[in-house]
């Protein structure tokens, strides 16, 4: 009977009315203090109101079941799939929405409605799964900002496949501690793919030199990303580097210069098939003839085993004296022990040029560290 005098009702009254009605039902319905017969008929009265012609009495709606636990779900559906200003309150807020019905929601396409699913303070990792796999960039970016939820390493290696030419969502993933290192990694190609393309390098210093640059400032990136991560997500980044066939003589050797033990240690394990404990024993305490036949089973010529063969033993007498050393003294030292090689071999000679470079560097870095240690004495 009341359902039918509310229906009468409302066919009649104004606009403003029906928008205080709503408010009023929702509030009282909030409270919870009603019995069985009157919570149905709230409920009744409720589902009348979702069809309202008036936006304005459906937002009224939203407004007050919003944030309410026990709101009916299926009017909260209702809701969440009306018009963007009054779906949106309910699809950021309402508790009553499931897990099942936030992935409908993103998997329906709809940017701005996904876009509310994101800025929810609490999403289950099966959520920020589906935002990751179908969410639209500006859903993903909202839900890559929002310090309340986690997201898998799985969804986040997703994001980076789908989005990690898009310089906003680059920027957010680099800036994760959880990021997995190889996707952190392939993010520095792209990046560096980006920057060598781009019309402002090409114009300022040339296409192939520009390239050049980029490239050595991925693998400098790269090398500094192998001296922070930690131990187990080493061997990840190393198969990632190999399938991606960045593990060249290059790529090595400045890992070996810079004192990088474990990390070129696990990349000889990956080139070569070889055991952990076999490769770690040929380096620490094996003979050269034992280090050149290693160097050559990862694809080194018999050229190039012999500096990396120098670069080994220079380390491991280093430890073994507990001397001071650095990547500056191992670098000119390579190069000294060297020089003759590459005058008869091109390939010793266009590494030892990269050692020369990474030596430079080094130096230029030294000085500018002594530089802001100076400073900050005198300040």
């Amino acid at each position: 009977m009341i359902i039918k005098s509310f229906l009468k009702w409302s066919e009649t009254a104004k606009t403003g009315d029906r928008v205080k009605a709503a408010a009023a039902l929702t509030r009282a319905y909030a409270l919870g203090h009603m019995d069985q017969s009157d919570r149905h008929a709230a409920e009744a009265a409720m589902a009348l109101l979702m069809e309202d012609p008036s936006p304005k009495v459906r937002v009224a709606l939203a407004e007050g079941l919003a944030s309410v636990e026990h709101a009916p779900r299926g009017i909260m559906l209702g809701l969440a799939n009306d018009q963007i200003e009054v779906a949106g309150r309910v699809i950021a807020l309402s508790p009553a929405l499931a897990d099942n019905d936030l992935i409908e929601i993103v998997a329906s396409g709809r940017p701005a409605l996904q876009q509310f699913v994101a800025f929810r303070r609490s999403l289950s990792v099966l959520v920020t799964a589906a935002l990751a796999e179908v969410g639209e960039a500006k859903a993903v970016a909202d839900m890559l900002d929002n310090v309340h939820v986690a997201i898998a390493r799985i969804s986040l290696r997703r994001i980076a496949e789908r989005f990690g030419d898009e310089s906003e969502i680059r920027a957010r993933l680099f800036e994760r501690h959880d990021l997995p290192c190889d996707v952190r990694q392939a993010l520095v190609e792209r990046l560096g793919a980006a920057l060598a393309g781009s019309d402002l390098v090409r114009s300022a210093i040339g296409g192939s030199r520009g390239r050049k640059v980029t490239e050595e400032a991925c693998m400098n990136a790269t090398l500094r990303m192998a001296e922070t991560i930690y131990a187990d997500e080493i061997p990840a980044l190393v198969e990632h580097l190999r399938i991606s066939g960045r593990l060249t003589p290059a790529f090595l050797i400045h890992a070996l210069c810079a004192g990088n033990v474990d990390f070129f240690a696990s990349a000889v394990v990956s080139l070569s098939g070889m055991s952990d404990s076999r490769v770690r024993g040929i380096l620490v305490d094996g003979r050269e003839t034992a280090m050149r036949a290693l160097y050559r089973a990862i694809g080194l010529s018999g050229d190039l085993a012999p500096v990396f063969v120098s670069a080994t033993l220079i380390w491991r007498a280093a430890s073994r004296s507990q001397s001071s050393i650095d990547t500056g003294r191992v670098t000119d030292e390579l190069i000294r022990r060297h020089a003759r090689d590459a005058e008869r071999h091109p390939a010793v000679g266009e590494l030892l040029c990269l050692v020369e470079t990474m030596h430079f560097n080094w130096h230029r870095q030294a000085s500018r560290d002594y530089a802001h240690a100076l400073a900050a004495e005198a300040a």
